[in-house]
């Protein structure tokens, strides 16, 4: 069981601009349309968790619902899932603890966290097991970030690092396992 990020981030660690947009994402030219490993990652994974305002975001994209995967919005006042979006999403809420249980009872254990204050919250309980950063060359200079405080220190370890388009820097981090002194 894995609950992982996969994320852009600016240099400076935000995921939107202060506006809340993403169009910076396409800063760097992507003339083969490469999708950086995201195809392979969704492979691996059983669902994907994500905040109301991601979803959000993602509904107000003009494309195609981009999940093949089931979607649950984590979420304490979003009450129906919008017209259009009920049999691509569903709503879940609880404490973090009791939505992984309900999930994992359902065979969805390998989970794609997708949000920034749902991303805060898994880090803050110590529920992330490996982040996936794809760093974009741009300075944001303020925004949404990534990371927020932290109760403790976690700690990872690196896996690996792949550069794309000669500009974006993948790191892969998978969290280290403390043996507990008895």
């Amino acid at each position: 069981m894995s609950n992982i990020v996969y994320i852009a981030t600016s240099l400076d660690s935000y995921i939107a601009d202060r506006d809340g947009k993403l169009e910076w994402l396409n800063a760097v030219p992507n003339p083969e349309k490469s999708d950086f490993g995201y195809a392979d990652f969704m492979d691996g994974i059983d669902a994907l968790v994500m905040g109301r305002i991601t979803f959000e975001t993602v509904c107000g994209f003009d494309i195609e619902w981009p999940y093949s995967k089931p979607v649950f919005v984590l979420s304490r006042t979003l009450r129906s899932i919008p017209d259009g979006y009920g049999d691509k999403a569903e709503i879940i809420s609880g404490s973090l603890q009791t939505v992984l249980t309900t999930l994992h009872e359902q065979s969805f254990n390998n989970l794609y966290i997708d949000g920034g204050k749902t991303i805060q919250s898994f880090l803050a309980e110590d529920l992330i097991d490996e982040l996936i950063i794809t760093r974009i060359p741009i300075l944001l200079g303020g925004g949404t970030p990534l990371f927020g405080k932290l109760p403790n220190h976690l700690e990872f370890e690196h896996l690996n690092t792949e550069i794309f388009n000669n500009s974006m820097v993948q790191d892969h981090y998978r969290r280290k396992v403390h043996a507990i002194n008895s």
